[in-house]
């Protein structure tokens, strides 16, 4: 499990409480390749009651088929709606102000509709804003959490549009999504073992993408997997670390050494360079250069039994939009977290 929550996160959760009474609807943006694992629970729960414009992002880089199956899957909830783009595509932009319109129902003539985009760091949030506005209104960049506060712009369409920083989870439960996370670039490549993530990451391409895989690095074979016996050992944090090569059912391990190998990652001596391997297969997978992949499909969502908000909860929420810090708050918490995370820099693209 990986758990994290920066101080400027923290922030962000209590302006989104703030501003959401006043908000028609709400767009969260999606990476097309992980809609699943790039969709924050937290985020969920606290829109919950508000009409969503789903944005699977990167569309390009994702499986066209796979891209299908998930919007089908998102415009079948309620009061939802999906659109696959990419977010540099100005004819598919434009697209986006009739469905919030479609979305808000009924609003008054004098006003436009109130809009705000959400997501997880670097999924394409600021570079979607841009887009929209015909202008640079958001920062952009190669690593996650570039915005650290609210932007309101109007764009036309009468849309009137409220960016909010990236927000991840206090802590992510599903290590398979962590890992896709990761491997993405949603994740900085400090929070999890860099080789660790390309490892799952090879296994998991072998499974689903073997062809393109083989083609890409002149691969003759893909080594199958057995369970690693310990697999089921207890983590220090009471956690049990899970076998993923195992569950994708290939040697993530024996792939990444055959990459490096063919990339420059051959020592003298015949030692195998797994860094350099990493290196190579993580750029070129966040670059599309593998070819089109989806890393995830609707079926790999784990069944969960709905839980029901509890009268805590509510309060805690209600506390917040109020500025009020909740009643079981423990002083110096935010704080604290901000400090964990000083030596991780904060400056990176949405």
């Amino acid at each position: 499990m990986l758990g994290w929550f920066p101080g400027h996160m923290n922030k962000a959760r209590r302006q989104i409480l703030e501003a959401l009474p006043e908000i028609d609807v709400v767009i969260e943006v999606l990476d097309a390749r992980l809609p699943y694992s790039s969709a924050n629970p937290m985020l969920a729960h606290l829109t919950r009651h508000k009409p969503v414009l789903k944005i699977l992002s990167r569309a390009d880089l994702a499986d066209p088929q796979r891209t299908k199956e998930w919007t089908a899957f998102f415009d079948a909830q309620e009061n939802t709606r999906a659109l696959a783009i990419t977010t540099t595509n100005t004819r598919e932009l434009k697209r986006i102000p009739k469905l919030c319109h479609e979305l808000a129902g009924q609003v008054r003539a004098d006003r436009d509709v109130r809009v705000m985009v959400m997501g997880i760091p670097n999924v394409g949030k600021s570079t979607l804003i841009n887009g929209l506005a015909g202008r640079t209104i958001a920062k952009t960049g190669n690593e996650p959490a570039v915005t650290k506060r609210q932007q309101k712009v109007r764009i036309p369409g009468r849309i009137a549009l409220t960016d909010t920083p990236g927000v991840l989870w206090p802590k992510i439960e599903d290590q398979a999504s962590a890992y896709r996370l990761a491997a993405s670039g949603a994740i900085r490549d400090t929070a999890i073992d860099y080789v660790d993530v390309a490892l799952i990451a090879a296994a998991e391409l072998a499974k689903r993408y073997p062809d393109a895989l083989k083609s890409r690095y002149k691969l003759k074979q893909l080594p199958t997997y057995e369970a690693n016996p310990e697999a089921d050992s207890v983590e220090a944090d009471g956690g049990f670390r899970l076998d993923l090569m195992a569950q994708a059912g290939f040697d993530g391990h024996a792939i990444l050494a055959d990459i490096a190998a063919r990339r420059g990652g051959l020592r003298a001596g015949g030692e195998i360079d797994l860094h350099r391997g990493s290196e190579v297969l993580l750029h070129e997978l966040r670059d599309g250069k593998i070819g089109r992949l989806t890393l995830e499909t609707p079926a790999d969502i784990p069944e969960e039994e709905p839980e029901e908000e509890s009268p805590e909860e509510t309060q805690q929420d209600l506390q917040e939009t109020a500025g009020q810090a909740p009643a079981n708050a423990q002083v110096g918490d935010a704080s604290q977290n901000q400090k964990t995370q000083d030596n991780t820099p904060d400056n990176g693209p949405q």
